[in-house]
């Protein structure tokens, strides 16, 4: 399955969620994403205000942290909402950013541990099979999920790479995505898992616009961040690599990197450009084994971005 969708800003007023999320499904794209980012909102919750604003369009929550909830927790949230909405979720559960696991005191003492445990006990109870594990004691869901939605990873580096294609369904991968990380994730996952079916679903910074260049202008302070150490392993299979980490060092700040980031890089490292551009840019994506392109909408007006951006679906 190789689809499009977009993400809904995790800033977007809730005056604008439900019109921004039906647009999103008239516009023709295959899914909208959401994030639960501190502090802003919850996952679950925003994800059932999208459901029931829509018909069609798959909901997809990348990703709520593993170590916020209990396991049962979350497939409880779950499997509400897939007997509401039957086919049309996706969940995707992942680390969490360090500092805000900290922030909130949920840092596990084995971060790859406490997935591991969180995917597969989620999932096993989502297939209605009871749970007695040392944790949860003899624990099952009395209502049956009739359609049990695919639990994705949201992961980048290998150990969880190759987690993510031990225990889930598919994988989640922060923006940037370009080919060549595709390909490095994919080869972590494991062959025998995207053999099965295994579903990698890949973020990526968007404008579309007729002048290129403003196209370009829009997404740069989206890049401004890249490069930290977090998104290393995004970075480290460019054949730019070592000249983005220079360019990195010597820049006085990052709105000072931003502006100077070549506009070759800055075609690799999001989904920009003219409408047509942007579908070959989407194409080359689902070719390196994306099964579904999320883009991201740049800039502050996010319904004119969205309207922009649905040139491409």
């Amino acid at each position: 399955m190789t689809d499009i969708g977009v993400m809904a800003p995790r800033d977007l007023a809730a005056g604008d969620f439900v019109a921004y999320v039906r647009r999103a499904e008239e516009l023709g794209f295959a899914e909208v994403w959401l994030v639960e980012d501190c502090f802003f909102r919850g996952g679950f919750s925003q994800a059932g205000v999208a459901l029931a604003a829509t018909e069609r369009i798959r909901v997809g929550i990348g990703i709520v942290p593993a170590v916020l909830r209990n396991p049962a927790l979350t497939a409880m949230e779950t499997a509400a909402l897939a007997q509401f909405f039957p086919g049309r979720l996706v969940l995707g559960v992942g680390h969490g950013m360090p500092g805000w696991m900290r922030q909130v005191g949920a840092y596990p003492a084995s971060p790859l541990g406490a997935l591991e445990e969180h995917l597969r006990t989620v999932r096993a109870l989502l297939r209605g099979e009871t749970v007695d594990d040392g944790r949860l004691s003899a624990v099952r869901l009395d209502l049956p999920v009739e359609v049990v939605p695919p639990v994705l990873a949201g992961v980048r580096g290998p150990k969880s790479l190759a987690l993510s294609g031990r225990e889930a369904d598919g994988t989640v991968l922060a923006e940037p995505v370009t080919e060549e990380y595709l390909a490095v994730a994919r080869g972590h996952i494991g062959a025998a898992a995207v053999a099965d079916g295994h579903r990698v679903v890949a973020y990526n910074v968007a404008a579309v616009d007729e002048d290129p260049r403003a196209a370009r202008d829009a997404v740069r302070p989206a890049l401004a961040w890249i490069g930290e150490p977090d998104w290393a392993p995004h970075l480290a299979p460019l054949p730019f690599a070592a000249e983005f980490a220079a360019l990195r060092a010597r820049s006085a700040d990052r709105e000072a990197f931003a502006r100077a980031l070549p506009d070759a890089w800055v075609d690799r490292l999001a989904v920009v450009g003219t409408p047509g551009a942007a579908r070959e840019r989407i194409a080359a994506l689902h070719a390196a084994g994306a099964g579904s392109v999320v883009l991201i909408p740049a800039g502050s007006d996010a319904p004119a971005a969205l309207e922009a951006l649905g040139a491409v679906c």
